[in-house]
């Protein structure tokens, strides 16, 4: 695993943060159903609810992926396994390692920065060009050194914000306590037993 030096640098995909882009697996990911330009989704999480709105003209394979992985479940029992206060919230490791690993491998095209990474905005984790995958975090402040390394927003929260604020980050930053190589290899199986307190999600809602 690459070491962990600086915020900034700590926001990487922890499935792949160890794979040079050259070696990026070439699996593709299975047939997308049509994604609407614009959609809310409601998080129920430990803690409280959270809207978060999308828009296409954001960051198109961003949100693409997103809505794949809401179609999926994919988010159900997710831990948010990285609250970094005034930083992050980061979460998308699923509770199945099996499937995290799968999921992990099937990266999308980097999309053109429009939005800047201010607090609220949401964006996908990455490891240089062409890396985003499935791990996705929320801005806990205006995040402008964000911006200068090719991180995009998707999207941004529009309800439930102060919930974000609440979520457990008693274990500190991933690397402390929290072994990112376990998160990769038993997502949920490490993190439950070890790591109680986190808030998870337990169901996601694609709103009318």
């Amino acid at each position: 695993m690459r070491l962990w030096i600086t915020l900034a640098a700590l926001i990487t995909l922890v499935g792949c943060s160890s794979t040079p882009q050259a070696e990026a697996p070439k699996a593709e990911a299975p047939k997308k159903s049509v994604v609407p330009e614009t959609f809310k989704v409601k998080f129920t999480t430990s803690k409280g609810d959270i809207v978060i709105e999308t828009n296409r003209t954001w960051s198109p394979h961003g949100v693409d992926r997103f809505h794949e992985l809401l179609t999926m479940d994919y988010f159900k029992d997710a831990r948010f396994f990285r609250v970094v206060p005034k930083f992050i919230a980061q979460f998308g490791v699923n509770a199945d390692p099996k499937v995290h690993r799968k999921w992990r491998q099937y990266f999308i095209p980097d999309d053109a920065r429009v939005l800047d990474n201010t607090r609220g905005t949401v964006s996908f984790a990455q490891n240089g060009p062409n890396s985003r995958a499935t791990e996705i975090f929320i801005n806990l402040k205006n995040n402008k050194e964000l911006d200068k390394t090719s991180f995009v927003p998707f999207a941004k929260v529009v309800e439930g914000m102060d919930v974000v604020d609440k979520l457990y980050s008693g274990y500190g930053d991933v690397g402390l306590k929290i072994d990112v190589k376990k998160v990769e290899d038993r997502s949920n199986e490490y993190l439950i037993e070890r790591f109680p307190e986190l808030d998870y999600i337990t169901k996601t809602e694609i709103l009318p």
